[in-house]
């Protein structure tokens, strides 16, 4: 930390307190004394403490709950329980209130001073983490959303400009580019944001449920219709609704979702008496909507009701600027998570990132890095800890490795088979209709390789 460590020592017993003042002391640590919950308190309100190391048994009041009040005033406070070994059961307890750890008495010296530094070092990873994550947001990122790239500075600007409006919003991208943060985003720069924001993966279930779904249900409306049920219309009320994959919604559950747009209403199935919707709609799309227009399989109306405003999001292989940027922040939150001291990545480790093509955008990003950070033994992370698909030369998730000893020509083409099919799934969000869609297949053919191949990860 910046400035000198301060540690406040909390004990009714003034030979506890004399000795870890003097025994803190010597290694250089400012040091304040209390010998009640009263006093201990006034000094912690006055000014910061870096540690606490503090008794459970005080004579006005329990070191539990004085706990609970250093935590209300600074939740990254680090409490150390120092107690007597009758009291580990109540030591345990305060580590579930959120102490960071404790020492029983009569302690070891040393196993102070390490405590102490294990919860120094703590302190200083959450603050600085939260320091990155602050000018991380506040120069490159919207919230959860990072880039620096033109294409995302743009992004930026639609949803600052669009968040506090009324209208209805299209955002456009490849699967795994991060559409749904930016609907988040809108929803939380809208006059809506204390309200709820509701996901609908329009793509996962077929279109009856889909409709039960969204519009809710009265009993008896079909058969398993026990009560009436709210629709996420409902249940989104005074907030936001965020379609997911919204070309994938058929032909008449699409004339109703118009009906909720024009005319701020709906019925649920099986009912004829029509409920309001004050719902503002953020739609998201991986496909080509206006190309489904002029094939019939999408509403014009519905199409120029949705892209009032739209948002497109660039493909992770078209803003390679931003992967530097994403790396770092993929690997500081999962080393966080993971309580690793990973300071990076290694230069050659970097390079194999820019080279490849991201077929699965950040998404794909995001988890490469996570299985780095779990696999990472060492303070950085190295190139042999990448997955396989991100070294192979060329990059193509398609791209075949023929054995030193050889393999049957069969072989190699299923294996090609099945990582062009995997591509297209991952492309898709695992939507064979879609994925067949990519490679020019009817939805039947592409069943049976899946099928053939065995194929189950997607």
């Amino acid at each position: 930390m910046s400035r000198d460590l301060r540690i406040l020592v909390v004990d009714d017993e003034e030979v506890i307190r004399d000795v870890l003042a003097t025994l803190l002391e010597k290694e250089g640590y400012e040091v304040a004394v209390a010998s009640t919950a009263g006093e201990a308190l006034t000094l912690f309100e006055a000014e910061p403490y870096d540690v606490v190391l503090l008794d459970l048994m005080l004579p006005d009041r329990s070191g539990l709950d004085l706990l609970r009040d250093v935590r209300r005033q600074d939740p990254d406070a680090v409490v150390v329980i120092v107690t007597a070994y009758s009291s580990i059961e109540g030591a345990i307890h305060a580590m579930r209130e959120g102490a960071f750890h404790y020492i029983p008495k009569p302690f070891q010296n040393q196993e102070v001073l390490l405590t102490v530094r294990k919860g120094a070092d703590a302190r200083r990873l959450t603050e600085e983490n939260r320091r990155l994550k602050e000018e991380l947001s506040k120069r490159y990122g919207l919230g959860r959303i990072v880039g620096k790239s033109e294409g995302m500075r743009r992004v930026f600007d639609l949803v600052r400009l669009a968040g506090p409006s009324k209208s209805t919003i299209l955002v456009e991208g490849e699967s795994g580019t991060g559409k749904e943060l930016v609907a988040r985003a809108i929803h939380t720069h809208s006059p809506r944001s204390g309200a709820p924001f509701v996901t609908v993966n329009s793509g996962s279930m077929p279109a009856d449920l889909l409709e039960s779904n969204l519009f809710g249900h009265v009993r008896g409306a079909f058969t398993g219709a026990v009560a009436n049920k709210k629709g996420l219309f409902e249940v989104a009320e005074g907030g936001s609704i965020f379609l997911d994959e919204i070309g994938t919604v058929g032909l008449e559950t699409q004339a109703k979702l118009l009906r909720v747009i024009q005319e701020k209403e709906f019925m649920r199935l099986g009912s004829v008496e029509t409920q309001k919707a004050d719902v503002r709609i953020i739609a998201a799309t991986n496909v080509d909507l206006k190309k489904m227009v002029g094939e019939g399989r999408f509403r014009e109306d519905l199409y120029y009701r949705l892209c009032v405003i739209t948002i497109p999001i660039p493909p992770l292989r078209d803003r390679r600027e931003d992967i530097p940027l994403l790396a770092d922040h993929f690997v500081r939150l999962y080393a966080s998570e993971n309580d690793k001291p990973i300071s990076g990545l290694e230069p050659e480790t970097m390079k194999a990132l820019l080279d490849y093509d991201w077929p699965g955008n950040v998404r794909e990003l995001e988890n490469a890095i996570e299985r780095a950070v779990v696999l990472c033994s060492g303070g950085s992370i190295g190139l042999d800890l990448l997955p396989e698909t991100v070294l192979q030369p060329g990059h193509g998730e398609a791209l075949i490795r023929l054995p030193e000893n050889g393999s049957t020509y069969r072989d190699l083409i299923e294996e090609y088979e099945r990582r062009l099919i995997r591509t297209a799934l991952r492309r898709t969000g695992g939507v064979q209709k879609r994925a067949a869609e990519l490679l020019k297949l009817k939805p039947t053919t592409l069943h049976e390789i899946i099928k053939r191949l065995e194929i189950r990860e997607q």
